[in-house]
């Protein structure tokens, strides 16, 4: 099932991205063509979330190095159990497609109604409360207050694993956002066909996601690198630690290259006084953050500032404006991939990394 089933859903990948045009299968070179080999393998196909960064090959290196190393790989917390935190964290930042895929995993590993009260939002329905706290704490990690009224809900020494998931999905979130449609199924299949459509999602991603990837394999695809002192919650579970110090150093090399050190600026100190809320509709905000810049920077900081803080609320015209003066691809990637990275940098520094010695929770 899967040979057949895996070009069609290579094609679905591409078709699904928007703004950009991503590197197709055939065309990859390089360090596009390392990471979509293991992206195949590992993840069980092309996911669009990932291969919308391939016009940015070091981003595109990165996000896979993230999410591979914290959500895929062996490690002391089960896959469903990271599934279940990938779900609950979209789920707190309105991210339609991240939960879709995410609970349609969830619901393809284990029995229960877990990825439906998840998915749907009723995380006080789940009848495990181990599962309940776990789902409950990812939902509310988004924000400062409601992370401080969370603790984590694993012994401290499994918080690198459960914290990288959290991390990951905050950038993958804001990027999907951007990029993609609101849902992997195509918005002109009828409502009564998308709840089988999701199953046979999650069917095809199970034997994937059953299988046991070992720590570590994507880690040569950047070079090493040390881990930033906001990252510091990595740091005792080697893979992760790797991964993220590893992602940040690309990450900000892109950066470097496509945001403006003044639209950087900006963007660092609307973050240090934002705690996660909501920014709201109005655009208000953004025009007084950007109005000492440059004018030829301010479509820079405009689309920045919104990655980071209100990915919902970017549209076409903004990209076009960014476009005027940026008019090729890489560039969008990497101002969108540093603005999302910096706000999920934000929060994970909020998280509690820590909690009372308790027993640990292996299975789902």
């Amino acid at each position: 099932m899967g040979r057949i089933l895996t070009p069609v859903a290579r094609r679905s990948a591409l078709s699904q991205i928007r703004h950009v045009s991503p590197v197709g299968p055939g065309a990859a070179l390089g360090l596009v063509e390392k990471v979509y080999d293991q992206v195949e393998r590992d993840f069980g196909m092309l996911a669009p979330p990932v291969i919308l960064h391939s016009p940015a090959p070091e981003p595109l290196a990165a996000c896979w190095l993230m999410l591979r190393e914290s959500l895929l790989a062996q490690g002391m917390v089960n896959r469903a159990i990271r599934e279940a935190i990938a779900a609950a964290v979209s789920l707190g930042n309105a991210c339609p497609y991240c939960v879709d895929v995410h609970s349609a995993t969830l619901h393809s590993l284990v029995q229960g109604r877990y990825a439906a009260e998840i998915s749907g939002d009723r995380i006080e329905e789940i009848a495990d409360p181990g599962v309940r706290r776990i789902a409950a704490w990812a939902r509310a990690s988004g924000t400062r207050e409601t992370a401080a009224r969370h603790e984590l809900p694993l012994p401290a020494e499994q918080a690198p694993e459960l914290i990288g998931v959290a991390v990951t999905f905050q950038y993958f979130n804001r990027m999907v956002n951007v990029f993609l449609d609101e849902s992997p199924v195509p918005p002109q299949v009828p409502a009564g066909i998308r709840p089988v459509l999701m199953r046979l999602l999650g069917l095809f991603m199970r034997p994937a996601a059953r299988r046991a990837h070992a720590p570590g394999a994507s880690l040569g695809l950047l070079p090493a690198a040390p881990l930033p002192a906001d990252l510091s919650w990595a740091d005792g579970t080697a893979n992760i630690a790797e991964a993220f110090a590893r992602a940040a150093a690309a990450i900000d090399r892109g950066g470097r290259r496509s945001v403006p050190e003044p639209v950087r600026d900006v963007v660092a100190a609307e973050l240090a006084g934002w705690n996660g809320e909501p920014v709201g509709l109005s655009r208000a905000w953004v025009s007084e953050a950007v109005g000492g810049l440059p004018p030829a920077q301010r479509p820079a900081g405009r689309l920045a500032l919104l990655t980071a803080m209100a990915s919902y609320q970017i549209d076409q015209p903004l990209i076009d404006e960014f476009r005027r003066e940026n008019p090729d691809d890489r560039a969008l990637i990497e101002l969108a991939s540093w603005a999302s990275f910096a706000a999920a940098r934000r929060v994970g520094g909020w998280i509690p990394a820590a909690r009372p010695a308790g027993p640990a929770l292996h299975e789902v």
